[in-house]
């Protein structure tokens, strides 16, 4: 049987073809006993047809199967030359011809993947003990995945990366009751304390989730944003200054503008590619195109934009591709300070919310700590809302920085001017 490819090359088609082939090793626990081992090997694969028409040019993608035949194949391009037809976006051109094989290095191959798997479960397991916590059951996946980008201009791309993922049912008992949390940890590189501290930060917020207390007093205190809801807050900021979104006239911010008016400390932020650690850390974007790092934010002010091939050609930009990972620099604020005075910090929220249009900044608080100058008081039941122009004005960012998900950057940042009620 011919190839997609050469199928492709017999229609005379412009195409891309994507395809990710991926290996994992997966380990499920009950309490701390192991039930069941599995391993996967898994092919997907889409195809995307070009066709340029009436000075325009459509677009098509479906999917290949393993069960697929020539002739269904045949068939399924036939079909998308058609439905080419009838979606008219201004012609551009596929990215040129490059070629590479690369490694995204990780340290999770150092080792074959049961071993690597059972050192990631005991890790897990090592934060369970807690008198009345437990982990009512634990999932370990590990994950190699092979990612291959060709086009008909002779593009021919391909990386190789691993990554883990814990999932975790940590659980408070106590005078009969009981809290679950769902705990869901993604990570590149072998970390034994990483993967304890995470661990046992889900145990201490359960048993504090239990404890949680909706104030009885209107709370008045800067709001913390911990990393989670800050890689929410830059990917919404940043994601506004997409070529595509510059190009459809929906984006909220304009290259040279100033994003902060106040004395908080100036943000800048690069858009990458890779983050060493990040599991969304790639080498190229679903069009092939080499990613390329661009700083968009410098000292709060909106330098760049940034995007895919077909939107910066629309623009007359630079094409750095669909960059997947944050980058924020430090800022001067310091643990001292923060301990310093009363603060009310989000641990666990609905979603963070950001409206770029409507100038807020809110959500629903699950868990946070009020510390009153004294103690910290689990707190549960209550939102924050406000102004994000004037929280973005008045923002301190944390000295320390941490990875999550596809942000590395502050730790924390404290928000002044936030309603919490």
């Amino acid at each position: 049987m011919r190839s997609v490819e050469e199928l492709l090359k017999t229609q005379g088609v412009e195409f891309l073809v994507n395809t990710t082939e991926r290996e994992s090793y997966e380990m499920f626990f009950v309490h701390k006993k192991l039930e069941t081992v599995r391993a996967t090997c898994t092919t997907e694969r889409t195809v995307t047809i070009y066709r340029e028409h009436d000075n325009k040019k459509g677009n098509y993608t479906f999917k290949v199967f393993a069960s697929d035949t020539e002739e269904s194949i045949l068939q399924k391009i036939k079909l998308a030359k058609e439905q080419c037809l009838l979606i008219d976006n201004e012609n551009f051109a596929l990215p040129a011809a490059e070629t590479f094989d690369r490694e995204i290095p990780s340290s999770l191959t150092s080792l074959p993947p049961r071993e690597m798997g059972e050192k990631i479960a005991n890790a897990c397991f090592a934060a369970d003990c807690y008198e009345n916590g437990s982990i009512n059951a634990l999932e370990v996946f590990l994950y190699r995945d092979h990612i291959t980008v060709k086009n008909s201009n002779g593009l021919h791309k391909t990386e190789h990366k691993c990554r883990a993922m814990v999932e975790a049912i940590p659980t408070w008992n106590e005078n009969g009751d009981s809290v679950e949390l769902y705990e869901a940890y993604h990570f590149t590189e072998w970390d034994e304390a990483a993967i304890i501290a995470e661990i046992d930060g889900k145990m201490k917020e359960v048993r504090d989730r239990y404890h949680a207390k909706k104030p009885q007093t209107e709370i008045t205190a800067p709001v913390l944003l911990r990393a989670a809801e800050l890689n929410e807050l830059f990917d919404a900021i940043s994601d506004d200054l997409n070529y595509a979104a510059v190009y459809n006239r929906s984006n909220c911010y304009q290259k040279g503008q100033n994003l902060q008016s106040g004395d908080g400390d100036q943000i800048t932020l690069t858009r990458k590619g890779e983050i060493k650690g990040s599991r969304f850390s790639a080498l190229f974007d679903q069009d092939g195109v080499t990613l390329k790092d661009t700083p968009v934010i410098e000292k709060g002010v909106v330098t760049s934009y940034h995007g895919a091939n077909r939107f910066a050609q629309y623009l007359k930009e630079e094409v750095t591709g669909l960059l997947p990972c944050i980058e924020v620099e430090a800022g001067t604020l310091t643990e001292e300070e923060i301990e310093g005075a009363p603060y009310f910090e989000c641990v666990s929220l609905s979603g963070l919310q950001g409206d770029l249009y409507s100038d807020y900044i809110g959500g629903e608080i699950r868990l946070a700590y009020y510390f009153d100058g004294e103690k910290k008081i689990p707190v549960t039941g209550v939102s924050i809302s406000g102004k994000l122009s004037e929280a973005l004005a008045s923002i301190r960012l944390s000295q320390k920085r941490k990875l999550s998900g596809s942000y590395f950057g502050p730790e924390k940042a404290m928000l002044k001017g936030l309603k919490i009620f």
